[in-house]
């Protein structure tokens, strides 16, 4: 069937009487705001309609033509590009020291954690949305929106981050030490905001292209780069390894202003280090919004996206662990820390020039994986109809969302033209955080809610839950170190774990998924959001206000614009108009 004769999406979101045909029928809604909101805001679609109606809207389907090892491939090339060569060096630097390889374990745990609830999703409603379209079925409009915009946001800064990034390594692959020096100086802009970066610039809009044109094709292009690229890691472990010395993991370059140890910075220093280089794990993000293109989600689904996590981890402890051998914490180069440890390494400074090369080519593929998945992100968010429907359709000719990855590719090369990394970063783990932190609710929230009883339980045990881990955060942080402190400690936690064994004694599961569900019900998931809520708290006070000032600026979008769309679409006359008209996906198989 086609899918875009059953509704026009020019039809669906702009018609005559809609709230944006003139400045009067605009007046007019904005004065039914509260009612609107009212209707909408708590409004969840089903998994059926996501995958059919909501669906249909993007016109020609998206071609399910990826298997696991595309899924894993896509999860390498995705995570290992963004996170060894762009956050650990600062993490080592500034946070963790040498005990960044505890750093990188405790965030892939958490990854492993979240990336069992994404499965559970996606498994039971491959569509290309990820969490967006999994908390708009949870908890409605209002809350999948909200994530939907950081979602996008940690995308969109990430890949300006690592692009940024990319200019540095391959000035270091052909011998180019400053990366001012291919940066151009705006005198009169802010520090942070006064170079531009046209190297960077080039090579997100090149990427654009590629991946507007095929996604089989841009992931066969991501495998054979992954390839040499996992190849490339191997050679940096064995070198840092064997060229490396195990003091430097215990004695810093200057012992006089930089403490000691392995763990220099103690618990706190690993665990606000782990809160940064969590920004390495949004890949696998990204891979579970191919689900709409896996040619069987119950099978290619769990092993790609687990897969990924959990060998995308054993690589980034490795590195770690090279790299803190080859030169102290306090000697390491945050720009560029790989290449700048072998150039401490005496004789063996061509090495720089080949880590630069290779470190090269894993930002090229974690840019095309990270942006195939921002724009299957924005598609969904335009079928929803909170954002403008032309951003969702699909190219009859490519399969691509073509509109949402022209949209995102030109804005990420704005972005990446003029701001520098640190700006960038701590919003992108912030936002992370939170949105994997809703992903964990909400997968409890789905499997024990049936009823008015069982959700109100539910949501109070979410709610207490998450309060005892705040509680234990701001203890951790706060606290001054002592016996109280510890008993302190040990009481949140201990609430903790009484509170999720008496709501799985208490209230029974009321779904249970038929293809592939979380294990061990409730803990899997409460231990991840225990995991995200300390994570958070690890984050400096900056970090929160421009995560506070973002999230109003979102909210101030949906108020203003996209409960009306919204509106439109589904209370004026759409659903009705295409209820029941349920579209099967005939190419996917269980």
């Amino acid at each position: 069937m086609d899918k875009g004769a059953l509704v026009s999406p020019a039809q669906a979101f702009c018609g005559d009487e809609g709230s944006f045909s003139s400045l009067r029928a605009y007046g007019r809604a904005l004065a039914q705001t509260p009612r609107r909101l009212a209707a909408r805001a708590c409004a969840a679609a089903s998994p059926g309609e996501e995958m059919s109606r909501v669906r249909a809207r993007s016109g020609a389907d998206m071609a399910r033509a990826l298997r696991w090892p595309d899924l894993v491939g896509l999860g390498l090339g995705g995570m290992v590009g963004a996170g060894v060569f762009v956050t650990t060096g600062r993490a080592t630097r500034l946070y963790a020291g040498p005990a960044v390889v505890v750093s990188y374990a405790i965030a892939g745990l958490c990854a492993l954690l979240s990336a069992f609830c994404y499965t559970e999703f996606a498994v039971d409603m491959p569509v290309a949305g990820g969490a967006f379209s999994y908390l708009r079925v949870t908890f409605g409009e209002l809350a999948a929106f909200l994530t939907g915009a950081n979602l996008i946001m940690e995308y969109v800064f990430s890949n300006a981050a690592v692009a940024r990034s990319f200019t540095a390594y391959l000035g270091t692959a052909v011998g180019v030490d400053a990366p001012s020096k291919w940066r151009i100086a705006v005198p009169g802009l802010p520090k942070g905001f006064n170079e531009v970066d046209l190297v960077a610039v080039g090579v997100i809009l090149l990427i654009t292209v590629c991946i507007c044109y095929s996604t089989k094709e841009s992931s066969s292009v991501n495998m054979a780069l992954t390839a040499v690229h996992v190849a490339f890691i191997l050679f940096v472990i064995v070198m840092g390894f064997w060229r490396g010395d195990a003091r430097n993991l215990t004695t810093p370059a200057d012992p006089g202003r930089n403490p000691g140890g392995f763990f220099p910075h103690g618990a706190a220093g690993v665990f606000n280090g782990a809160a940064m280089v969590y920004l390495s794990y949004i890949g696998y993000d990204a891979v579970s919004t191919m689900a709409e293109e896996v040619e069987r989600p119950s099978r290619d689904i769990p092993v790609g996206v687990s897969g990924s996590v959990v060998l995308v981890t054993l690589l980034y402890c490795l590195m770690a662990a090279s790299m803190s051998m080859l030169l102290p914490y306090d000697a390491i180069d945050t720009e560029a820390p790989f290449s700048g440890a072998f150039k401490g390494s005496s004789g063996w400074g061509w090495v720089s020039n080949v880590i630069g090369g290779g470190a090269s080519l894993g930002i090229l593929t974690s840019l095309m994986v990270a942006m195939l998945g921002q724009a299957r992100y924005l598609c969904v968010i335009g079928r929803s109809g909170v954002m403008p429907a032309w951003l969702a359709r699909v190219h009859p000719a490519t399969a691509t969302p073509i509109n949402a990855s022209a949209f995102l590719g030109v804005f990420t090369a704005a972005l990446a033209l003029f701001t520098e990394l640190d700006i960038l970063l701590n919003l992108v783990c912030i936002g992370t955080l939170f949105v994997f932190y809703m992903v964990a609710n909400a997968v409890v929230y789905r499997r024990y809610a049936a009823g008015p009883s069982s959700s109100r339980r539910t949501l109070a045990f979410l709610l207490a839950f998450s309060l005892a881990a705040l509680c234990f955060t701001l203890l951790w942080k706060l606290a001054p170190h002592g016996g109280a402190r510890t008993g302190l400690l040990v009481a949140c936690g201990a609430v903790a774990v009484a509170a999720v064994g008496a709501f799985q004694v208490l209230v029974p599961q009321a779904h249970r998924p038929e293809l592939w569900g979380v294990p061990a019900m409730p803990w899997v998931p409460a231990a991840s959001v225990f995991l995200n809520v300390f994570l958070l708290g690890s984050l400096d006070r900056p970090s929160y206000v421009r995560f506070g000032f973002f999230t109003a600026a979102a909210l101030l979008v949906y108020v203003l614009y996209s409960v009306h769309a919204s509106y439109d679409a589904e209370e004026g006359g759409e659903a009705a108009a295409l209820d029941g008209a349920k579209v099967l996906d005939d190419d996917c198989k269980v």
